[in-house]
């Protein structure tokens, strides 16, 4: 039986097609772990804590997931480097994969743009209340100026 298309009722608008990419995604990952698997591997463990970010941040815009891709994105870029110019083999990604350093140092960058995702937002509020809380007071003594200039009574505050 075929699926009749259904219309959408008089007085309001069709609703957009949605296109879902996933697929693509898919082809462009199975082609990279084909084509480019010495490549697939390193970045797939350098960037596994952006990857699992991604994976975890529901929130609009992924602020955390940003930030720690990008952050890992920056430390994986010297072995991914390393890898081309030595020699683009599953031996040379192991071996740099091996070497602590290297993923420490990738893991750690994660963990410093979560840190940061974490901590901006906090010090952005303060910085923003402090300025709030100066200008009240500023508005406050100038207030107190005029009414003492223009011999008005003191407001009652509620």
């Amino acid at each position: 039986m075929a699926k009749q298309k259904t219309t959408p009722p008089p007085g309001t608008k069709p609703q957009p097609r949605q296109h879902s990419l996933v697929w693509v995604q898919g082809l462009l990952c199975g082609a990279m772990a084909t084509l480019a698997t010495p490549t697939a591997l390193l970045l797939g463990v350098l960037l596994g804590p952006a990857l699992l970010a991604i994976l975890l941040d529901h929130e609009p815009g992924r602020p955390r997931a940003r930030s720690i891709a990008l952050c890992s994105m920056a430390a994986s870029i010297d072995p991914l480097r390393t890898l081309w110019t030595v020699g683009h083999t599953i031996a040379t990604a192991t071996a740099l994969l091996s070497n602590v350093r290297v993923v420490g140092i990738a893991w750690s960058a994660a963990a410093a743009g979560w840190l940061l995702a974490e901590i901006i937002p906090i010090g952005v509020r303060a910085a923003l209340e402090g300025v709030s809380v100066a200008r009240a007071s500023r508005l406050n003594a100038e207030r107190a100026k005029l009414v003492e200039t223009w011999g008005l009574d003191a407001p009652q505050d509620d």
